[in-house]
């Protein structure tokens, strides 16, 4: 068991990435507190998985949620050892000129604001037990500007940057902060957006740069870089973007 009794907080555990990462944390011995803003999604996720696992309802735009998130792993299991901010929501495909106030703000919120809260509270915590390791789930959006809009691929872009920071930052504290940048992944992450709003006409451009995706992933497939990164195997790891895209990037 490559995580043995570690304690981690996984966000948009319900679902897709987070769930299938919750899955694999448990059965690789680690004791998991799953989030998610949807409470039956997290309550099911739970019910699912069994063994040493808690759910808690977070929505991680707010910041009193992701305190509330970590201090819950602290508080049932003692310390905290992993954060894997998964959780996150697409645009409509907008470009710059027309990017509406709600979708830019949803976007940074959720998808940058949410990873910076959890990672404010969870590095003193580390810090103090001797490090941690923190996995940020960005995306192939976070590497170039054509697979999404503007707001979520500022978002993953910004995402990476936290990321890199603060591996820097704490590198010689034991902390560890990497990031995965997930190609296609076979997610319900659109049903975070109004589809009938979509921007066609960005959409349209948009599908050249998605004709060359060589095919789509699993979750699980995420979630195994997920673990690897978290665990001892990639202790020398660190302020890495790990490309999870079948060769997508490389087009």
């Amino acid at each position: 068991m490559r995580i043995k009794d570690k304690v981690a907080v996984i966000t948009g555990a319900g679902s897709g990435i987070g769930l299938a990462t919750a899955r694999l944390f448990v059965e690789e011995g680690a004791r998991v507190v799953a989030a998610d803003w949807h409470q039956e999604a997290v309550d099911a996720a739970v019910a699912a998985i069994g063994g040493s696992i808690v759910g808690i309802r977070a929505n991680v735009a707010e910041e009193a949620e992701c305190v509330a998130m970590v201090d819950r792993a602290v508080a049932e299991f003692g310390r905290i050892d992993i954060l894997v901010n998964n959780a996150g929501v697409m645009d409509l495909f907008q470009s710059v000129a027309d990017v509406d106030n709600a979708t830019w703000r949803r976007c940074l919120s959720v998808n940058l604001d949410g990873p910076m809260f959890a990672m404010r509270r969870a590095v003193p915590l580390m810090l103090k037990q001797g490090g941690g390791a923190i996995v940020n789930i960005a995306s192939v959006a976070g590497l170039g500007g054509g697979s999404a809009g503007a707001a979520y691929t500022t978002s993953k872009h910004a995402l990476i940057g936290l990321t890199r920071s603060t591996a820097f930052q704490y590198a010689k504290l034991g902390l560890r902060c990497n990031a995965i940048a997930a190609g296609g992944v076979t997610t319900n992450i659109m049903q975070s957006v109004d589809q009938s709003h979509l921007d066609q006409a960005a959409l349209a451009r948009i599908q050249a740069y998605h004709a060359v995706n060589p095919g789509m992933l699993e979750p699980l497939d995420i979630a195994n870089a997920v673990l690897f990164l978290a665990s001892d195997a990639a202790r020398h790891l660190n302020g890495a973007v790990l490309p999870i895209d079948m060769g997508w990037t490389s087009a």
